[in-house]
């Protein structure tokens, strides 16, 4: 019954949180046109909101640990489910992400992403996309902010292993810039598929940087190091036990 109940609760929850992103959507679009700031502000409201429905209609409360990045720094994030998109959005002032490309048409999310600065990359030809990404930031016509990434490319499910892919040490050799990972244990409590959501509290750590100029083998080698360990750390806290 206390099952049942709670995914009744959650069912209700990921009703709502589709209807807010078309109300938000709807009532900041007139501010997105006029302005990026516009689009942002937007964005950060519905992970606001996302986070304050989640705690009270879910029991699923959200914490961020560290120091979030305030200036021109990559962010790359372990990535298990929806939630780590808007928790670590919501905690950095001009966040920006690579997308798959398929997301620029979907309605609201393609066109505040875009707005945001988000750049599409097609799966596939992802040296390709890189390549892109690179000279636009070179000729200045990448909006400034922190540009998040997910060096697995994908949504990776708590205990299980999948290889961090190389186009994030490309990015961190020719932009130059600082690292900042970040570790989460959310997916022990909302997994990848299913309307099932555990309540609890889901922590989003942002881990200290890592300085440019390492060789790329080295920084993909400690990137990986930091994210894994401290995510496992904070799925061990939640109460999950590797299989």
């Amino acid at each position: 019954m206390k099952y049942a109940i709670q995914w009744l609760r959650c069912l209700v929850f990921n009703a709502q949180m589709y209807i807010a992103m078309l109300v938000v959507g709807v009532l900041y679009m007139p501010a997105a046109i006029i302005s990026r700031n516009g689009a942002i502000a937007a964005c950060h409201a519905y992970c606001r909101w996302i986070g304050w429905t989640a705690s009270w209609m879910i029991g699923l409360k959200c914490e961020i640990r560290g120091e979030p990045p305030t200036d021109e720094v990559m962010v790359a994030a372990k990535h298990q489910s929806f939630l780590d998109v808007l928790m670590i959005y919501g905690a950095i002032p001009r966040g920006k992400f690579i997308m798959k490309s398929i997301l620029k048409y979907a309605p609201i999310i393609g066109q505040f992403g875009l707005r945001i600065g988000c750049i599409p990359v097609n799966r596939g030809k992802r040296g390709v996309a890189v390549k892109q990404m690179l000279a636009d930031v070179k000729a200045g016509r990448a909006l400034p902010g922190q540009l998040i990434i997910y060096p697995q490319g994908t949504r990776i499910p708590p205990g299980e292993k999948r290889p961090y892919k190389i186009g994030t040490g490309a990015l961190y050799r020719e932009l130059g810039q600082p690292v900042v990972p970040v570790a989460t244990n959310v997916g022990v409590f909302w997994p990848k598929r299913g309307v099932y959501r555990k309540p609890g509290t889901a922590v989003f750590e942002f881990l200290p940087r890592i300085a440019p100029g390492l060789d790329v083998n080295e920084f993909m080698k400690r990137l990986e190091t930091d994210i894994e360990s401290a995510s496992d750390r904070l799925n061990k806290e939640a109460g999950f036990e590797r299989p």
